[in-house]
């Protein structure tokens, strides 16, 4: 938008000089940015706990107990306020019965059973300053903990 006799004529009708729009400035990252976002990235990994990686079980939260049986084992993790169990064949492949129970001292007990190949669960309870207790069994073996993490 422009008049001839005037100069430029802003969004509001304005004519002048005054009414000239200004053009927007882009920011810019800076250069020390740029140069830190990658290598911060690289050292994740490096700074990343070995031995720590969860996605097998379906617990979060660290080890607490482990518990082997001949058919499998009953792993208890432990976070915070939460615990959590899952019970995992020592073959996994052939469909089986397997069952976990999990349960804080007061509340009620939670469980999964059913037919699976590698493991049962994970069942979690809020555990913040309460003791548990898990079972867990694969086929007509089982084993129980008793009352942990009190």
């Amino acid at each position: 938008m422009f008049d001839r006799t005037a100069g430029p004529v802003g969004p509001d009708g304005a004519v002048g000089p005054a009414a000239a729009v200004k053009p927007m400035r882009r920011r810019r990252l800076p250069l020390v940015g740029l140069l830190v976002l990658p290598l911060l990235g690289g050292l994740v990994p490096v700074l990343a706990a070995p031995g720590t990686a969860q996605a097998a079980s379906g617990c979060s939260g660290r080890p607490a107990k482990t518990v082997e049986f001949s058919t499998g084992e009953l792993r208890v993790y432990k976070s915070r306020a939460h615990a959590c169990a899952v019970t995992v064949a020592k073959k996994p492949g052939k469909r089986r019965t397997m069952s976990v129970t999990l349960q804080a001292r007061g509340g009620r007990a939670v469980s999964d059973k059913g037919s699976y190949t590698k493991m049962a669960g994970p069942v979690t309870v809020n555990a913040l300053n309460r003791c548990v207790r898990a079972t867990g069994a694969i086929g007509k073996k089982s084993v129980s903990t008793g009352w942990i993490l009190c």
